[in-house]
């Protein structure tokens, strides 16, 4: 007869298995239409007007499109986007479906629709900016984001940046916690909770924190389905992780309590390609906004600019499907 933790741990499994499909969450919005930049606007392909903020370089040498983590929005580049662009670097930022500026604040979208419009955000910079080279960079679920849509199809771009990325779900998290939030959503999927019931610190920068608080922008109660839905989409990263290839740069900080540090590591080494991994031992998740930035910020810049220097073959490609007739 097998032990009791086997038996539990098989039981546990089931209704975690049993569970997953009694909460859904939207599939992707059929996509007709050619998303667009207007503003402070980023017009998905399904028309739906997401939320956008651009930091501008005077000569830009290279764009960073930049994906946000959980429960924020574009504004978590508040800090590192104008030093970007002091250095030759525009950074554009939308606010995910469910976050910030963007429709129904608080209501998870689905990985689909966060995929599907993190393409569209690509093209549609790729568009406007055909010769400048673009570097994707996602935080914590912004970067599992990025991961899961890179394993579904290579992202169009000449480089991709993991900041503290978020590859806490799946299989990675303990089975009691996924079984007991499959239940939680399963049964109260609209139930709150907040970030101080965690008891965690995300940044030692005790100012942001505050005016993130105070920013109406930023998700403070977060729904069970929509803690359901990171944790899905962190286990889509974490899987990604393992079969994606490309130029990476993975950067996170010693102190991050948010993400499982060892868990980062793991993922940096699973990525193939080339692929560089900098530690911050004051960093902590927020490490763009962290009290000792400069390092990481510095070294993001120095990375981007260093490979807008190059002219990979394929890009020559990218421009002619982008601009046909290039002379």
């Amino acid at each position: 007869m097998r032990p009791w933790s086997a038996r539990r741990n098989s039981l546990l499994a089931a209704l975690a298995l049993a569970l997953q499909g009694c909460v859904s969450f939207p599939a992707a919005a059929p996509a007709s239409g050619q998303a667009r930049l207007e503003n402070d606007l980023f017009v998905a392909r399904d028309g739906a007007r997401l939320g956008l903020t651009v930091w501008r370089a005077k000569e830009p040498a290279a764009i960073i499109a930049a994906v946000h983590g959980m429960n924020d929005y574009a504004g978590a580049f508040s800090l590192a986007a104008p030093y970007w662009a002091e250095r030759g670097i525009t950074t554009y930022a939308y606010d995910q479906r469910g976050f910030g500026r963007s429709p129904n604040q608080g209501r998870w979208a689905g990985a689909p629709a966060m995929k599907e419009d993190l393409r569209a955000f690509i093209a549609a910079i790729r568009r406007d900016h055909p010769y400048t080279p673009l570097f994707v960079m996602g935080h914590s679920m912004g970067a599992a984001v990025v991961m899961a849509a890179h394993k579904d199809e290579a992202l169009d771009a000449d480089g991709i940046i993991l900041a503290a990325p978020g590859v806490w779900g799946g299989a990675q998290m303990p089975l009691l916690y996924r079984a007991t939030l499959n239940l939680a959503a399963c049964v109260a999927p609209g139930k709150t909770l907040t970030g101080e019931s965690a008891g965690r610190q995300a940044s030692d920068n005790i100012d942001f924190l505050r005016a993130m608080y105070e920013d109406p922008n930023v998700v403070k109660d977060t729904r069970l389905d929509a803690v359901l839905g990171v944790v899905r989409m962190m286990g889509e990263g974490w899987d990604a992780s393992d079969e994606i290839a490309g130029d990476f740069l993975v950067v996170y900080g010693a102190r991050d309590d948010i993400i499982p540090v060892k868990k980062i590591r793991k993922a940096a080494k699973r990525l193939s390609g080339e692929v560089e991994t900098r530690v911050y031992e004051d960093g902590w998740h927020l490490l763009l906004a962290d009290t000792a930035r400069a390092a990481p910020l510095a070294d993001i810049a120095t990375w981007a600019l260093a490979r807008a220097d190059r002219e990979p073959p394929r890009r020559a490609e990218t421009l002619e499907q982008a601009v046909p007739n290039l002379p």
